[in-house]
């Protein structure tokens, strides 16, 4: 449902906002007022073309805002491109156009582009004014009119769908290039023999690197060693020497005053000390050994390893990790292709089965489909002659069984036609010249889309209802009785949609649940448009305005509080 409607320099609108409800929202006022440049707002809104043309004069841009209630299809589309969908059920559109012909689109305040408004817009409103049909008429949207007519689902023929296009895609795919695959499946038998024969161990490389260091720098390492251990035990003047002859004369000045004692003990831990270290220098000086021919060997290794992190790591610093993970992957794929045949004959039998049931499927749909379209035929054709036509109307299924038009919804094409006047052939419903009459269509075709839906509701779920409806001017060429009808057909169809409709008759507008008068005023040297909501008594006024003309009397009032009683 549309909650809310903005314009800002845009055509001769300053400042305007429309707050819209449920049921059927009216908009009147004279003639030139700008009444449907507000439907013209809202079509741009829903991805329209844009011109600076609009843009008020002697501002830089102009803004249009809406706000619609939030379904669950419009989110599912917010989130295919990345739009969060917000927290409070809404969506918001807003689009800015500059005066130098760029503009900008937001969705919930987020950066989007016209082709998500497009996307958007199947899912929020259907616009019919003079100059746009917005998504009114295509052939999804026939489908669409004829299935919630006789309460037809399609979840299972969408299921057994993507099924079949699952098994055909992976089927063709396997069948594809068979001779690339082979070449494929030798490479990675290539590559999972050269990562098994080098048998990377883990901790091995960080092992080799620390004995490799160790070889490069042995004889530095044993004078190293060799030094260390003369300077701790065994030089003359070692320190381990020094302590011993310090711990000699600690012990005859213990002897004569207790006060030596704890730094006796100290130095004895000095020792204990001094004694390890040079131990462990001395084991690790017995360790070295230059060997040149290990040293190559590691060198090597290292060197194979490394090849290896380069050929097949995943990163800019590769690891042997990375190495094993990769063989793993290619070992799983090269079994897998390895079971080529046994897939090939599972993705056919799959494909096989999934054909048949989508088959019946379809087939089952499609006189379904042509069972409702007698009926959508026969109750659109009576609802358009009430509202002064004179039309022949038809609704044609064709079954398009080739695979190549199969879809989630079946194979058929669903063509609405018409002919409005006597002596006329029947065309497609989108040939239809006379933006009037193409709104009068629409509404009639909703209304008896409605009814059969009703009447097929105990013996079907029920659709989900469709989108808000906008109708400019759809009582061009109408009037008394068939005006009125109009109205009583509009008020039924807003029952279960929300509808906004532009009307100059008085016999429609009093039938609004909601009645907005837009107004054309001059201020300060400026003609403005302006939108208010009528209360009882300005309803009143205007539908007697609607009645006489500029001069109000009093048996136009009379007659517009007749009208609004009547329409209650």
């Amino acid at each position: 449902m549309l909650l809310e409607l903005r314009a800002e320099n845009y055509a001769v609108i300053d400042h305007a906002i429309a707050a819209f409800g449920p049921g059927l929202n009216l908009l009147t006022g004279e003639t030139g007022a700008g009444k449907s440049i507000l439907v013209d707002v809202l079509a741009l809104l829903l991805g329209g073309k844009a011109s600076p043309d609009v843009i008020r004069h002697g501002a830089d841009k102009a803004a249009v805002a809406c706000v619609f209630e939030s379904t669950a299809a419009a989110e599912a589309i917010l989130d295919s491109f990345g739009i969060d969908a917000g927290e409070d059920s809404e969506i918001i559109l807003r689009r800015e156009i500059q005066s130098g012909g760029r503009g900008r689109v937001y969705v919930n305040n987020q950066p989007a582009t016209v082709a998500v408004l497009r996307q958007l817009a199947p899912e929020l409103a259907l616009v019919h004014a003079q100059s746009e049909t917005l998504g009114s008429f295509d052939p999804d949207q026939q489908r669409q009119l004829l299935d919630r007519s006789a309460g037809i689902e399609t979840e299972a023929l969408g299921e057994t769908y993507r099924m079949w296009k699952a098994a055909a895609e992976g089927l063709a795919g396997m069948e594809r290039d068979e001779r690339e695959q082979l070449r494929q499946a030798d490479l990675w038998r290539g590559q999972i023999k050269e990562i098994e024969a080098a048998a990377c161990a883990d901790g091995e490389e960080e092992s080799l690197t620390a004995e490799r260091r160790m070889l490069a720098n042995a004889e530095k390492l044993f004078a190293a060693a060799a030094a260390a251990y003369e300077l701790l035990y065994d030089g003359g003047s070692s320190a381990g020497a020094s302590l011993r002859a310090a711990s000699r004369q600690l012990e005859e000045l213990a002897r004569y005053d207790g006060r030596f004692a704890e730094a006796l003990q100290q130095i004895a831990a000095a020792r204990a000390a001094v004694d390890d270290v040079s131990a462990t220098v001395r084991d690790f000086s017995f360790q070295i050994q230059a060997s040149p021919d290990r040293l190559a060997a590691i060198e090597g290794r290292l060197d194979l390893l490394d090849r290896l992190k380069r050929k097949y790591g995943s990163t800019l610093e590769p690891t042997l990790e990375q190495v094993k993970q990769y063989g793993e992957e290619i070992a799983e794929k090269l079994a897998a292709m390895e079971n080529r045949e046994v897939r090939l004959e599972q993705l056919r039998a799959s494909r096989a089965k999934s054909e048949e049931q989508y088959r019946g499927l379809a087939a089952a749909t499609t006189r379904r489909r042509i069972a409702a379209a007698g009926k959508l035929e026969r109750a659109a054709e009576t609802q358009m002659n009430s509202l002064a036509m004179k039309a022949r109307f038809a609704v044609t299924v064709t079954a398009r069984e080739d695979e190549g038009s199969w879809t989630e919804h079946g194979w058929d094409e669903v063509e609405c036609r018409i002919a409005t006047n006597a002596g006329e052939p029947i065309k497609p419903l989108r040939e239809i010249a006379s933006g009037g009459e193409l709104s009068r269509v629409l509404l009639a075709l909703k209304v008896s889309v409605e009814e059969c839906a009703a009447a097929s509701q105990g013996r079907r779920g029920r659709s989900a209802a469709p989108r808000t409806l906008v109708f400019d001017e759809i009582d061009i060429g109408i009037g008394g009785r068939a005006a009125e009808a109009v109205g009583q057909k509009l008020k039924a169809l807003s029952a279960v949609q929300q509808i906004l409709c532009v009307t100059h008759l008085p016999q429609i507008a009093a039938f609004a649940d909601r009645h907005f008068l837009v107004e054309k005023r001059e201020k300060r040297g400026r003609t403005e448009t302006s939108i208010r909501a009528l209360g009882v008594a300005e309803r009143t006024e205007e539908l007697a305005r609607m009645l006489s003309g500029a001069k109000l009397t009093e048996t136009s009032r009379r007659h517009a509080e007749q009208m609004l009683k009547s329409s209650r």
